[in-house]
């Protein structure tokens, strides 16, 4: 079977009720499709309109009322809220694989109001009240958007591309924030580790970053290439050369004196330090060259090779919000797991200084010089939708 591209669309309600991560986790998981783009949208009236117009189907086995109901509800909650003018978030996930359509679409759900368990993303995170006198719709939330069927898939998928320009990217005006407080910025890297196979890890390190009561503004699937990895993790180096002076000194100190029966005078440890300190420092860089991006400088020595996507996945995240970048470092930890306090993303998923599930920008300044390298606001979804079906 070929493959097919399938989409999931997160609503409004959805993000704010910071479920994500919970709807991620059961994507990856239970499909083992591969995620191949993710992107935040700001609907227009325009785009939510046309989108509109596609959900009503025939071939859609979901009841003709639910379609229609549906239908009413894309058109009230995807757009621009009425009477403030505000946009309201969006966010697009992107699943290649064989049978793609079909394997979202189960683990999604159908919408019904006699659902009895848990078994779909719906029947968890979805409501439809109906008034037992009239027989009409009292409450009706989706929780997710998706096609049922290939051919749907297609069409929807390639107009929201057409609107992934003007209408998605790193959002604005979407979020209300305190009077006088000023929202931060941040990004996080979900890094390669919670790639490894298909699992809830990805959607889990969301689900820890959603107690900070921030907001998602920005996303986008990461292969980060290795010359983007060693600007990214350029300032890292000289401290590595420097920082592991004394433990490399130590550990060769060790080893010669057993190996040749004579003490190291601490005169000669520090020159040991010297000279092999640097040496070790670039080896560990190597080591995260290669965790990031599955290459190190010396694979791929020229700057068109180190332009090209790595071979790891990462999913870049943008937080917005008061006090951001401390919220977020706060439930991450310290780089090192074993120093993280219980109840931290690295301590619970980290397993190395190296491999320790999740990046974070350490300051406002850090983080805008970390956009301008990752770029999560660039387009991959339009470049995913296009190699598959051509340009639009």
């Amino acid at each position: 079977m070929s493959q097919q591209l399938a989409y999931v669309i997160v609503t409004p309600y959805s993000l704010y009720k910071s479920r994500t991560g919970g709807i991620l986790s059961r994507l990856i998981s239970r499909t083992g499709l591969d995620l191949v783009a993710m992107r935040m949208f700001a609907p227009s009236a325009e785009l939510v309109k046309e989108y509109a117009a596609e959900i009503v189907s025939a071939e859609d086995p979901q009841d003709r009322k639910i379609q229609e109901e549906l239908r009413e509800y894309i058109l009230k909650n995807l757009g621009p809220d009425a009477k403030t003018g505000r946009h309201r978030r969006v966010m697009m996930m992107l699943f290649r694989g064989e049978d793609a359509v079909r394997k979202v679409r189960s683990v999604v759900g159908n919408l019904s109001p006699d659902r009895r368990g848990g078994e779909t993303i719906r029947d968890t995170y979805s409501d439809l009240i109906i008034d037992e006198d009239n027989g009409q719709v009292r409450y009706f939330e989706p929780a997710v958007l998706a096609a049922p069927n290939e051919r749907e898939a297609e069409i929807k998928l390639k107009l929201w591309a057409k609107f992934s320009d003007k209408d998605g990217g790193i959002i604005e005006n979407t979020i209300a924030h305190p009077a006088g407080q000023a929202p931060e910025r941040t990004l996080v890297l979900i890094k390669p580790d919670n790639f490894n196979f298909p699992t809830g890890r990805p959607g889990n390190v969301i689900d820890f970053f959603s107690r900070t009561g921030l907001y998602i503004v920005g996303v986008k699937v990461l292969h980060m290439s290795l010359a983007q990895a060693l600007e990214f993790y350029g300032p890292v180096r000289d401290v590595l050369r420097t920082k592991l002076k004394e433990g490399v000194s130590e550990r060769a100190k060790n080893v010669l004196e057993k190996e040749f029966n004579f003490k190291i005078s601490p005169d000669a440890q520090k020159a040991l330090g010297d000279i092999l300190g640097p040496i070790h420092g670039d080896n560990q860089f190597d080591v995260i060259m290669r965790f990031m991006t599955g290459f190190t400088a010396a694979e791929r020595p020229s700057p068109e090779e180190q332009k090209k996507p790595g071979s790891q996945k990462c999913i870049a995240l943008v937080y917005e919000g008061v006090n951001a970048v401390r919220k977020i470092r706060d439930v991450l930890g310290p780089t090192d797991p074993s120093k993280a306090p219980p109840g931290s993303i690295r301590r619970e998923f980290g397993s190395n200084i190296t491999v320790n599930a999740a990046h974070a920008s350490d300051s406002v300044e850090n983080a805008q010089r970390e956009f301008k390298i990752v770029q999560p606001g660039e387009n991959n979804l339009k470049q995913v939708v296009e190699a598959a079906y051509g340009k639009l």
